[in-house]
Parts: structure tokens; C-alpha cells; sequence
């Protein structure tokens, strides 16, 4: 690990000022970003502390939604009961990643900013446009079992890993931030991660400097709501393939549907166009085997990640069964 620079914000316009435009970088629970710094993935000149900063609460909105501090650990936002009776799909999903331990450091904040766990990212010695932009992508045409299907480009097949990410891209949630010069901002999660494209390195639209603050979740929408997570071990493994869903029936027909996928691309993944397939339907296997087509149309694999994608065909219609059980079909 290479020297830095250390200093404590006492109130988010100190920690605007610290950060220097983007010079230094902000640490909460560390869980992800100090791995990188030890092997030198990361080498900030400076860390700025948030931890003492007032985001560490979960408010009721005035419409009836809730707004999460950026400092909630995720294992409180999981324990909190008005998510896990009004959004069991997010608590199910922070449950269902990373270790006991971790979730109590990480932060919500931390969570969403989380880097790829590709191989080749973390390994210095080998080629990554992620990590050097330039370099070339060492997982096109390596070891690519964990890459994506969905969304990738020539210069980068990386996926985001976070769990909690994938449910909250599901309940349509909004990032609140804070810009370096105090100002602020809101921007709805399906905007705010980018796709690799030409400049893989650059991961969402967050500002130098810019801080999350808070994410606010809707207002309930009640349905029925599930997380499945498929990986190679019981626990303490990143997905291969996970599916977040939020599902209401009536009278034999399915009248909402929302999904977001993890492990197969570089953000949460939704397509608008795999939920118009459900709406207005029966839920029959056809119907499901439908919805999978349009999720899985432009899916490519890299040669070890070949298996993902009939392993989201199969997740996605087993997820659609067991959250529509018993509506007529």
C-alpha cells in the first residue's frame, strides 16, 4: 500500500472541501476500497473519513417511502422492519451477500460504489481497461466464467457484484448526492451506473468530489417480492446470476412486474421490454419462456461464461413461477 493522506470530515461542507474537487477519495466501512489500495489497485493521495457525518439514519418520507443514510451498514438496513416488511426483496438481497462481518461495516453508500471483482482488475500484472485504460481487457478471450452477457463491450466484460444494488435498481430507487460545491442532486439508480462502452473506467455519473448522501426508496408497492441468488457456493459468494423481482397478479393476469438482474452486465441490469412481456399476460411457461427470450436476445457469451445464459433462462422462469404460485395459471 502506498502513503496517504489522512483527514476526518466533521460535517458534509468540511468533507466537500477535503475532497479537493476529486483528489481524494471518501471512506466509510472501506470494505472494498481498501483491498484495492493494498494491492495497489487504487493509490488515492488522500482518504477523507465520512464516518462521523449525520447519514446514519433510515426516515419515513413524507409520501411514505423511505430515505436511507449513506452510512447505514447494510446489516441494519437489512434488520430495519419497515424493509423487511415493505421492501423483503432489498433485505433479501443484503442477506444474501458478502459475510455476517462485512455487512456490518459496509455502508449503503460503499455498497452501490463497490468495484468489479474481475480477475484481471485485481491482478496488476495483467491487462485491464478498467484498471489502465488502453491496456486492453485481459478477460476477452481469458478466464471469463464470472463476465458478462449483457451490456458489455470489446473494452470491458466486467459485472458490478452488489447484491443490494440489484433489488434497489428493482424498487426504482433514487441516489441523493452532494456536489463539491454543496449543491445537490438526484439521480434515479437506473441512471446513475454506466455501461463500459469506450471508457470502461469510468463507472457511473458521479462527479470529482461528489458524495452519496442518501438513497430514498418509493412509496411500498406491496406484490409479491423475492431475490434469488445463483452462485457457486452457499454463502459468501458473488452471483452468477441473480434476479430481483416484484411481482403482483389479478384475476389469472399478471398486472406489474419488475426485474433486475445481477451478474450478467456491468450495472444492475432492467429491460422495460422484458416486463411489457409479462404485463397484461397469464403467468404460464410460455409466457415466462417469452419474458427470457427478450431478457436474453442480444446476450454473448466469452466462451466460459457460455453457461449464464441458459442459467438465466432458468432462473428468470423459475423465479416467475414461484413469485406468481397460485394466480390461475
Amino acid at each position: 500500500m502506498r502513503e496517504f493522506q489522512y483527514s476526518r470530515a466533521s460535517d458534509l461542507a468540511e468533507a466537500g472541501r477535503l475532497a479537493k474537487g476529486g483528489a481524494a477519495r471518501f471512506i466509510a466501512g472501506g470494505t472494498n476500497l481498501l483491498d484495492l489500495m493494498k494491492l495497489e489497485v487504487e493509490t488515492p493521495e488522500a482518504l477523507v473519513d465520512i464516518t462521523r457525518l449525520p447519514l446514519k439514519t433510515i426516515e419515513e418520507t413524507a409520501d411514505g417511502g423511505l430515505r436511507i443514510g449513506a452510512l447505514v451498514p447494510n446489516a441494519d438496513l437489512a434488520a430495519d422492519p419497515r424493509i423487511a416488511e415493505n421492501y423483503p426483496v432489498l433485505s433479501r438481497a443484503l442477506l444474501a451477500g458478502a459475510s455476517g462481518q462485512l455487512r456490518n461495516k459496509a455502508s449503503t453508500g460503499g455498497n452501490l460504489l463497490q468495484r468489479t471483482r474481475c480477475y484481471y482488475f485485481y491482478d496488476t500484472t495483467t491487462p485491464c481497461n478498467k484498471r489502465e485504460p488502453g491496456s486492453g481487457c485481459g478477460a476477452i478471450g481469458g478466464f471469463n466464467r464470472i463476465h458478462a452477457i449483457l451490456g458489455a463491450s470489446d473494452k470491458c466484460i466486467a459485472t458490478h457484484p452488489s447484491d443490494m444494488a440489484v433489488a434497489m435498481r428493482a424498487l426504482d430507487a433514487v441516489v441523493e448526492t452532494m456536489k463539491g460545491d454543496g449543491s445537490a442532486r438526484e439521480i434515479a439508480l437506473g441512471e446513475f451506473y454506466r455501461l463500459p462502452g469506450d471508457t470502461p473506467e469510468i463507472e457511473n455519473v458521479l462527479e470529482p468530489g461528489e458524495l452519496i448522501t442518501a438513497v430514498r426508496l418509493p412509496v411500498p408497492i406491496g406484490g409479491v417480492h423475492m431475490y434469488r441468488k445463483v452462485r457457486d457456493r452457499a454463502s459468501y459468494a458473488f452471483a452468477l446470476v441473480s434476479v430481483a423481482a416484484v411481482v403482483k397478479t389479478d384475476g389469472g393476469k399478471i398486472t406489474d412486474a419488475r426485474l433486475a438482474f445481477g451478474g450478467l452486465a456491468h450495472m444492475p441490469w432492467r429491460d422495460a421490454a422484458v416486463e411489457r412481456a409479462l404485463v397484461g399476460e397469464a403467468p404460464t411457461t410460455a409466457t415466462f419462456q417469452k419474458a427470457a427470450d427478450v431478457l436474453l436476445a442480444e446476450a454473448k457469451g466469452q466462451g466460459e461464461n457460455d453457461f449464464k445464459i441458459p442459467l438465466a433462462r432458468r432462473t428468470l422462469i423459475a423465479v416467475l413461477r414461484d413469485v406468481t404460485e397460485g394466480a390461475g395459471r
